[in-house]
This record gives C-alpha cells, structure tokens and sequence, in this order.
C-alpha cells in the first residue's frame, strides 16, 4: 500500500524544490495538512510541468499516478482524487494534455471526480 507520506516523498523526488516549501508550510500550520500541500505546493508543479510539455517527466509523474491509482491506501486514494485529479480538470486544456498520459485507473479516477463536484454528468 501507498501511503500519504509516501506519495509526498515521491512528489520531492520529482520536485526538489517543493521540500523547502513544506517544511515552511509545516512550521506556518504546525503540522502538514496534506490537501493543502498538494494544491497549493505540488499541483502547480505539475500544472507548469504539463504547461511546458516536458514530456519525458509527464510521462514519469502519471506513470506513477497510474501506481497510485492501483496501490493507494484509502486515506491517500481520497485525498488524491479530491486534490490531484480534481484539479486537473480545472483547466480543459491542461486535462487534455493530462490525459495522453493518464493510466485506465487514472482516467477514471479524475472522471470519477469530476462527476463528484458536478463539473460533469455521466
């Protein structure tokens, strides 16, 4: 199982520079709320990363998505689609180009979310 604290580790790995902007978080906020750190830390991240087509890391970032996807624990996989998968969707463009990447389990997952706000209907 992937744990939260697993898939924030991963997301320093593809994104160094997000470290120090947890610990800064974590000393704001005297914990880490894990929603915030992924929408306001990690998400644009991977926004401007789909923005600048830099599609070798795409393809490394939802590959692991995919993994996500299957291997999560129920904590992780909620929050994931309420932070990760939703905000993909908050732009059609970035979605579209989110998509080319996104595994079976991914796709369906942000699908998944997407109906859960109402931003679309099955």
């Amino acid at each position: 199982m992937i744990t939260i604290d697993d898939f924030i580790e991963q997301m320093v790995i593809f994104f160094p520079t997000t470290c120090v902007e947890i610990k800064e978080h974590v000393n704001i906020f005297g914990e880490r709320l894990d929603t915030i750190v992924i929408e306001d830390i990690i998400m644009p991240n991977v926004i401007e990363m789909i923005k600048k087509h830099e599609n070798q890391k795409i393809k490394r970032i939802f590959d692991y998505f995919e993994h996500v996807s299957e291997e999560a624990d129920d904590y992780l996989l909620n929050i994931f689609s309420i932070t990760t998968l939703e905000i993909l969707g908050n732009d059609t463009n970035i979605l579209e180009i989110a998509k080319l990447y996104m595994g079976p389990k991914t796709t369906q997952y942000q699908k998944d979310a997407d109906i859960d706000i109402g931003r679309i209907r099955e």
